[in-house]
C-alpha cells in the first residue's frame, strides 16, 4: 500500500485535468464562435442573396403575349380573329435528357419528323428558360394523354395561347395576308423584347403592312414553380396591351360576289370608292386558305400551292402586270383632246389596217369589222366600237411624250401607294425608259403599239381601277386605301384635284358619254351587260395579246392552247350621273373583255348599287358631314 501511494500525485492529476478541460473549453468556444459567425454571415449578411437565389429557383418572370389586333370589314364582319389553342412546349433547362423526353412524348402522341425539325430550329433561337413549342393545336385527346402522363415528362408543359384564325379563308387571303412563325432572318431584324411574348409575325398583306399596329405590347408574369418547373401560381403580373383593331373599306358581300363570279377562272378585280379612294373589293383568283400557314404549313400542302400552274399564292391584283389593251383608250382620247392634237370633230377613214410611212408591215385593227369601220370615225365611235386604227393615227399625232406624262398622272407606270406590301409599278414606257432598259431609241412603231395598250406597256388591275376612278371623278387625285379606321379613329384618305390638270368640262362629258355608250348603245362592245339595268354604267372593254400573231394571220383560239388565249379586260364606273364605284379587272386567257370580264363587273356593281342606302339617307349623311366640318 505504501509502495502504490508513492506513485500517486493528486495535485498533478488535477492540474493535468484542468489543463485539458481548459483546452477543450477553448476549442469548443472557438468552434462555437466560428459556427455563430458563419450562421450570422448566412442568415444576416447574405440573407438577401440566398433569398434571391431561392426565388430564382421558385419564381420566374415570363412574358405575357398580347392578343393581336382584330380586323373587320366596313360592315363589322370579322376578317381576322384570335382563337384559343393548346400547344405542347418544352423548357430545355428543366429537362435532364431532352432526347429521352422527346422519345417519351412521341410514344404518347404523334410527333412528326417535321415537328422535330422545327423544334430544333426554334431551340437555337430561344432565350434561356423560354418555352419552345414542339407541337401546336393539340386535340382534346392529346391534352388528356399528356396531362395523365405529366409526372414523367419533366420540362414539358401544355400552354394555352391565342392563335390567328381567318374565318373567310380564301376570300381575303391575298389582301389580309396571314401570320406565320418568326424565321431566322426575321429574328435578326425584329425587336426581341417586343416579340418576347409571341413567335408569330405578319408575313404578307394587311397583316404585314400594319404589323406594328396589330402586334400589341408584351406584358409579364411572376410565376411560382415547383421543383419540376411546373407553374403553381401567378404571384404578380403586368398586363399585355392588345394590338390595335383595324376596320377596312372592304365589303365582304362585294368580295364574295366578285370572287364567285370568276367561277374558277384566273384573274383579278379591284373596286374602288370614287369619293374616298377606299378599296371596296380586291380579288385575286384562284386563292388559298391562309389558315394553313398560321401554325406552319406542311411540306405537302406547300408543294401543292407552289407547284400549281394556277399560281394561287400570286397576288394578281397588285403584282400582276398585264398589257391593258383597249381599256386605256378613253384616257388616251382625253389626252389627245386636252393637248389639242385631236378635236371632238376629228375623224378618220378606217379600212381595217394602218400603214406607217416607210414601213411595209401594216398594223391591223384587231377589233375591226371586216373591211374596217369605214369613213368618218370620230373619237366617240373609236371608243364605243374599239377602233384601233383611230388610236394608231391619233398616237402618232400626239406623240409618246404627252401620252406618257399624262398617263402617269392617272396612275399608270408607278405604284399607287396602296397600304399593302409588294405592289408592282407596271410600265408606262417612254423614250428614256427604252434607252435605259433596252439601250435603243424610241420609234413611232412603239408609240402605235402603246396606243392600244400593247407593246411595252404593262399595268396592274389596281392601276386600272385607280385610272378609272380618276377619270370618273374628272381628275381627282384618288389614292387607294384599305384601312378605314384604327381603333375607331378614321384614317384620312387622299382625294384632291390633280395639280395643274385643267381639262375642259366638255372633254370630260364627251369621254364619259362615249364610255356610257360602250355599255348602253347598240354598237357598244359591252352592250351585253346592259339588259335590265335601272342605272347607267360607263365602261371600256379590252383584249390583250398573250402571244404574237403574224400580221397576215388570223387569230383562231380553237387552234391555240387556252393558256395562250388573249386576256380579257374591263374597266367601268357607275352610276353615270354620280360616279361612286370604279372597277378594273382582268380574266387571264378570257379572250374577250365583253363576254368574260364585263359580266363580272356587272355583278359587282349590281351588288354595290343594291346595298347603297336610299338617296334620302345619303343626302342626310352628306348634310350632317358638311355641318360637322363647318362646326
Amino acid at each position: 500500500m505504501i509502495h502504490d501511494a508513492a506513485f500517486t500525485d493528486p495535485v498533478r492529476e488535477r492540474r493535468i485535468f484542468a489543463g485539458r478541460l481548459l483546452v477543450t473549453a477553448i476549442v469548443v468556444a472557438v468552434m462555437a464562435i466560428v459556427i455563430i459567425a458563419r450562421y450570422f454571415d448566412l442568415q444576416i449578411n447574405r440573407y438577401q442573396n440566398f433569398a434571391t437565389h431561392s426565388d430564382n429557383n421558385r419564381v420566374h418572370v415570363r412574358p405575357a403575349a398580347p392578343s393581336r389586333g382584330l380586323i373587320y370589314d366596313r360592315n363589322g364582319q370579322l376578317l381576322a380573329d384570335n382563337l384559343p389553342t393548346y400547344n405542347l412546349t418544352i423548357v430545355r433547362e428543366r429537362s435532364e435528357n431532352l432526347d429521352n423526353l422527346l422519345a417519351k412524348v412521341a410514344e404518347l402522341i404523334d410527333i412528326s419528323d417535321e415537328d422535330r425539325k422545327r423544334f430544333r430550329k426554334r431551340l437555337k433561337r430561344r432565350k434561356p428558360f423560354e418555352q419552345t413549342p414542339l407541337k401546336y393545336n393539340l386535340t382534346e385527346e392529346e391534352r388528356g394523354i399528356l396531362a395523365v402522363n405529366g409526372f414523367s415528362l419533366q420540362g414539358a408543359e401544355i400552354t394555352a395561347r391565342l392563335t390567328r384564325f381567318y374565318p373567310s379563308r380564301e376570300l381575303f387571303a391575298h389582301v389580309i395576308g396571314y401570320v406565320g412563325r418568326i424565321n431566322e432572318r426575321e429574328s435578326q431584324s425584329i425587336d426581341s423584347i417586343a416579340y418576347s411574348g409571341t413567335d408569330s409575325i405578319g408575313k404578307i398583306g394587311i397583316e404585314k403592312y400594319y404589323e406594328d399596329q396589330l402586334l400589341g405590347t408584351v406584358g409579364s408574369e411572376n410565376v411560382e414553380t415547383n421543383a419540376r418547373g411546373r407553374v403553381m401560381r401567378i404571384l404578380d403580373s403586368v398586363g399585355a396591351t392588345p394590338g390595335d383593331s383595324l376596320t377596312l373599306h372592304l365589303d365582304s358581300r362585294l368580295q364574295k360576289v366578285a370572287y364567285d363570279a370568276f367561277a374558277g377562272e384566273r384573274g383579278a378585280l379591284v373596286a374602288i370608292d370614287v369619293k374616298t379612294g377606299g378599296i371596296l373589293s380586291i380579288v385575286s383568283a384562284p386563292s388559298y386558305d391562309p389558315n394553313l400557314f398560321v401554325s406552319g404549313i406542311s411540306q405537302k400542302n406547300y408543294n401543292q400551292l407552289i407547284n400549281s400552274t394556277d399560281r394561287p399564292m400570286f397576288d394578281r391584283a397588285i403584282r400582276g402586270q398585264y398589257p391593258p389593251g383597249s381599256t386605256i383608250k378613253p384616257l388616251f382620247g382625253l389626252i389627245g383632246l386636252h393637248s389639242n392634237t385631236i378635236t371632238m370633230d376629228y375623224t378618220i377613214n378606217d379600212p381595217g389596217y394602218f400603214f406607217m410611212e416607210g414601213i411595209e408591215r401594216p398594223w391591223r385593227d384587231h377589233n375591226s369589222k371586216r373591211g374596217g369601220h369605214g369613213e368618218g370615225v370620230d373619237l366617240a365611235e373609236a371608243i364605243i366600237e374599239s377602233c384601233d386604227v383611230y388610236f394608231y393615227k391619233m398616237s402618232v399625232k400626239t406623240g409618246i411624250d404627252l401620252l406618257t406624262s399624262y398617263s402617269e398622272i392617272f396612275g399608270l407606270g408607278s405604284i399607287t401607294g396602296i397600304d399593302l406590301p409588294g405592289e408592282r409599278p407596271g410600265i408606262m414606257p417612254s423614250r428614256s425608259w427604252k434607252q435605259e432598259t433596252r439601250q435603243e431609241a424610241w420609234f413611232n412603231g412603239d408609240t402605235i403599239n402603246v396606243s392600244i395598250g400593247q407593246g411595252f406597256m404593262l399595268a396592274t388591275p389596281l392601276q386600272l381601277a385607280v385610272m378609272t376612278a380618276r377619270i370618273a371623278s374628272r381628275g381627282k387625285m384618288i389614292k387607294p386605301m384599305l384601312v378605314q379606321s384604327i381603333n375607331g379613329v378614321p384614317v384620312e384618305t387622299e382625294v384632291a384635284d390633280i395639280v395643274d390638270l385643267e381639262i375642259d368640262n366638255d372633254y370630260w362629258d364627251y369621254v364619259h358619254g362615249a364610255m356610257r355608250d360602250v355599255v348602253h348603245s347598240p354598237q357598244g362592245t359591252a352592250k351585253g351587260i346592259s339588259a335590265g339595268l335601272d342605272y347607267e354604267i360607263a365602261g371600256k372593254t379590252g383584249t390583250a395579246q398573250v402571244i404574237s400573231i403574224d400580221a397576215e394571220e388570223e387569230y383562231d383560239s380553237s387552234k391555240i392552247d387556252k393558256r395562250k388565249w388573249d386576256h380579257a379586260l374591263f374597266v367601268a364606273f357607275a352610276p353615270m350621273d354620280d360616279p361612286q364605284i370604279a372597277i378594273g379587272l382582268i380574266v387571264e386567257n378570257g379572250e374577250h373583255g365583253s363576254s368574260a370580264a364585263a359580266p363580272i363587273a356587272r355583278q359587282v356593281i349590281d351588288t354595290y348599287m343594291k346595298s347603297r342606302p336610299p338617296a334620302e339617307a345619303q343626302l342626310i349623311a352628306a348634310e350632317s358631314l358638311s355641318q360637322g366640318e363647318g362646326g
